[in-house]
């Protein structure tokens, strides 16, 4: 039997978590450093957090952030969001996160996903896909791209 992996992963708005329903309707559920806390005690596997007003925002990863989630969790962290550059990367992983998530920028730059796994090891690099009506979408949803879902992840690799 295969094994069951628990991952989850937080939303991340101003500085709180929130819950959304296909991008739309956020309502805030909580603080990230309570809820790595909580997740600790429940011994999840992974911990992904997504900044996700970061890329629509055309802002850089807030590193403090970052660093207080990664500084409470236990479970590897996997970080989204504003990601755009190898630079933007290494400062993320400097902070304590294990692994980084690319969804604007595998689309926008899909060389990027190729020259990071090359710089920081595959398994430090996630293409993170957003999928609405069978079509690649960006920016939370608000850009279309054109861009099969599929034959997106395949290049990807």
């Amino acid at each position: 039997m295969r094994d069951i992996r628990v991952i989850p992963c937080l939303l991340l708005r101003d500085g709180g978590l929130c819950k959304t329903v296909r991008f739309t309707g956020e309502r805030y559920v909580g603080d990230p450093i309570n809820t790595a806390r909580l997740f600790n005690d429940k011994e999840v596997d992974e911990l992904v957090l997504l900044d996700i007003t970061a890329t629509v925002e055309g802002r850089r990863p807030s590193l403090e952030a970052i660093k207080d989630v990664a500084g409470e969790c236990f479970a590897p962290l996997c970080y989204g969001g504003g990601v755009r550059s190898l630079e933007d990367m290494h400062d993320i992983f400097s902070v304590g996160v294990e692994k980084v998530a690319l969804n604007a920028a595998a689309v926008e730059q899909p060389e990027l996903v190729a020259a990071a796994a090359a710089r920081f090891g595959s398994q430090s690099v996630v293409v993170a896909i957003d999928v609405r009506g069978g079509e690649v979408v960006t920016h939370r949803g608000t850009r279309s791209t054109g861009l099969d879902p599929v034959e997106h992840a395949r290049a990807t690799t």
